[in-house]
């Protein structure tokens, strides 16, 4: 049974991919009760940007909210927003974004916030170690660039590491594992095309330019993610698990040494766009689909035969 919507959330754009993209508790939530927000805000004369806002859990809603991130700059149109909020290890916030799809250049302008991956600090400051600060003409929130649109990002269990999945366009979805200041390449380099059939860029790859660990042709239209640590499927520990939306299934990597040696697909009878993908408490999976009827989906250990 679900409650009332939780009231004091903050002006949303729900249009097209627009929308409450993720929520993240406070790394100490049983002390602040701080929840974090990302979502599409709406802004002036039909702009919009991703943005994030934090506010106290109270009876019923969200209260003391305070917007802390704004990408900049607002721009027209309702897709490619990203957006997943993962806590670094040190307590430092990370903000996947997309590049807004008609400003797709914006990915390789350090002056903008379009298809960057940003870190910034719970308040909203931007932390000292940031990549790019100091640096003239260049937003200092920036912690990687040349992105597309990342909606899945998750922190590896042993090295604390962030891992990102991105979408391509036809064909090219990147497993990438963002570095401090390194450029992974949109829209210069990647493994797709555009819809309509042209060629991006200048091909697969250019010096400068960071490849993906993994990348899918054809696409799985990538929705969150999770790496798997508990004991109800032991033999998916350290497995990194992936949702898609295209053809709509769970898609499970299995890693060594930072590499991926294999892949498989569960699910694909769903006929569901798979939103989200979270390991619970009881080391089950819960899977979110994304319909005007979306469920809340519990994953089982098959039953032994």
């Amino acid at each position: 049974r679900l409650s009332a919507p939780l009231a004091g959330v903050p002006p949303v754009l729900a249009r097209g991919q627009g929308g409450l993209l993720d929520v993240a508790l406070d790394p100490r939530f049983a002390d602040t009760r701080l929840i974090y927000l990302s979502y599409a805000e709406p802004g002036e004369g039909g702009m919009a940007g991703t943005a994030v806002a934090r506010g106290r859990l109270g009876e019923g809603r969200l209260e003391d909210v305070q917007v802390i991130y704004r990408q900049q700059p607002k721009v027209r149109g309702a897709n490619h927003f990203g957006s997943r909020l993962v806590f670094a290890p040190d307590g430092t916030l990370f903000v996947t974004q997309g590049e807004r799809f008609d400003y797709r250049d914006q990915a390789q302008d350090l002056a903008s916030g379009l298809g960057k991956l940003v870190r910034i600090n719970p308040d909203g400051s931007v932390p000292r170690d940031n990549p790019f600060v100091g640096r003239a003409g260049v937003r200092p929130e920036i912690w990687s660039y040349g992105h597309r649109n990342v909606q899945s990002a998750a922190l590896h269990p042993q090295t604390g590491q962030l891992w990102t999945v991105e979408h391509g366009a036809r064909g090219g979805d990147e497993l990438n594992r963002p570095e401090a200041g390194k450029n992974y390449g949109w829209p210069v380099i990647s493994y797709g095309v555009h819809y309509s059939g042209a060629k991006i860029g200048e091909g697969t790859a250019k010096p400068g330019m960071e490849q993906p660990v993994y990348y899918w042709d054809p696409v799985i239209a990538p929705s969150g993610m999770a790496f798997y640590t508990g004991d109800a499927f032991p033999g998916w520990r350290g497995s990194l698990l992936i949702g898609s939306l295209r053809p709509g299934l769970l898609v499970r990597l299995t890693m060594e040494d930072g590499r991926v040696t294999g892949e498989e697909r569960y699910l694909a009878d769903l006929d569901e766009r798979i939103r989200d993908v979270r390991q619970g408490p009881d080391g089950l999976l819960y899977l979110l689909t994304d319909s005007r009827d979306g469920r809340l989906l519990r994953v089982l250990p098959a039953a032994p035969r």
